[in-house]
């Protein structure tokens, strides 16, 4: 049986994000999802501070379990390389690869701020305490995304709890040795964020690396590539 996609955007986006994305990959034959996260993208109204990762966690695992989707595959973008994360170490026997897209790969215990430069972190934590507790999106240049489609891009973005970001991701066991493991570097403009993931991974036996030249948001800026690296990593499944 083909795997599904499901597709989970980062932070201050939403499902829209994926939108050029989803035609090719159904175009060749595969079931895809890209749900939105609890409050942001259309689901803005319902963020408050409640909302932290581990609410984002449990919207994934909800909303596979709901679809019924088995085996599949999961491609976290940014911040949802720590939302798959977590969704992975809940339902391992569902997994058939993860894929990482210029995206934070934690370890046990990590938050996203762990993570993250100590300048940049320290920006989030000054944003939300401005906004209160809501962390404001980056632009749309840093997120890598020009020209026609940056309006497109910032009409969409919605601030984000800042619980999203400090909470840590909890990864219970270890996943299976056969799970496929892609990481996908986004090279044409980098943010600083994912270089360290790049350099730990390139050369990682336990890891399929390859890299994009194109902004953090390739599913936006280069959806036709973006589309062909997961359609790789599905076909590398045999």
């Amino acid at each position: 049986m083909r795997p599904t996609f499901v597709l989970v955007h980062g932070a201050w986006h939403g499902g829209w994000c994926w939108r050029a994305v989803v035609p090719h990959l159904r175009a060749a034959g595969y079931r895809v999802t890209h749900p939105t996260l609890t409050g942001v993208g259309e689901r803005h109204h319902l963020s408050s501070a409640s909302v932290t990762l581990a609410t984002h966690v449990d919207d994934i695992v909800a909303h596979v379990e709901a679809e019924e989707l088995d085996p599949l595959i999961l491609v976290g973008h940014s911040y949802g390389g720590t939302v798959i994360s977590g969704a992975a170490h809940r339902m391992p026997e569902r997994l058939a690869a993860l894929v990482y897209l210029d995206a934070f790969v934690p370890r046990d215990g990590q938050s996203m701020l762990d993570m993250m430069p100590p300048e940049r972190g320290a920006r989030i934590e000054q944003s939300a305490a401005a906004n209160g507790g809501m962390v404001a999106p980056m632009s749309t240049h840093a997120l890598g995304v020009d020209g026609d489609l940056a309006p497109w891009v910032e009409r969409r973005v919605t601030a984000q709890p800042l619980g999203t970001f400090s909470e840590p991701v909890r990864l219970p066991g270890e996943l299976p040795e056969r799970l496929q493991r892609t990481y996908i570097y986004c090279s044409g403009r980098p943010t600083g964020s994912f270089d360290a993931f790049s350099r730990a991974l390139r050369d990682d036996p336990n890891w399929r690396y390859r890299e994009l030249a194109t902004g953090h948001d390739a599913m936006v800026s280069d959806p036709e590539g973006t589309a062909r690296l997961l359609l790789e990593a599905a076909a590398a499944l045999g």
